[in-house]
């Protein structure tokens, strides 16, 4: 089952709706505004991933839960056949297979990103930023990734690891691409 952007703030608003908790409260969690924090529930504005975190936390539910609609199982290990995580739809271009959703309590978040070349290879990818560190291994293609306003091309093999507080983004060149990342939060 793949969760589409829809899917997940649906799932938002409605644990919102059923613990009681005005948007306003929601807002001051993630330190916006409320009505920036209407348009990530109405899905005008993409809601970024550490903003799913921190609802998360205010819901007291764990992450897995918003974006699949699932509880995570397991607490000692969790396997995940190839092909088989949990996919989740967030950006255009990014395919993203969660490969832990079914551990609960993980504090990193190993994601498989299948990139989707843009039609127009000057485009850049839209930027984002989320508390943490993130970690991404090129396992097919070239990825170019942006970090903090500098660009870097890697191929096969090549990593980088940085701050996620900076602005970033990354898209195929070439043709597609697949990286892992790893997300600490």
């Amino acid at each position: 089952m793949i969760n589409q952007p829809e899917q997940i703030v649906a799932r938002v608003r409605e644990l919102r709706a059923v613990l009681d908790i005005p948007a306003a409260d929601a807002a001051a969690a993630l330190g916006v505004d409320e009505r920036t924090y209407l348009d990530y529930e109405s899905g005008a504005l993409d809601l970024p991933i550490n903003a799913l975190y921190k609802l998360a936390e205010l819901f007291r539910v764990d992450v897995t839960e918003l974006l699949t609609g699932e509880s995570p199982r397991m607490a000692d290990y969790t396997v995940v056949r190839a092909g088989k995580g949990a996919k989740v739809d967030r950006y255009p271009g990014y395919d993203f297979e969660s490969l832990a959703a079914n551990f609960r309590h993980r504090k990193l978040e190993p994601m498989l990103v299948h990139l989707s070349p843009h039609a127009d290879e000057a485009h850049e990818p839209a930027l984002v930023q989320h508390a943490g560190e993130e970690f991404n291994y090129v396992l097919q293609g070239t990825v170019r990734v942006i970090v903090g306003g500098r660009a870097f091309e890697l191929g096969r093999g090549d990593s980088i690891y940085f701050n996620a507080s900076l602005k970033h983004g990354q898209r195929a060149v070439g043709g597609p691409a697949v990286f892992l990342t790893i997300i600490q939060n």
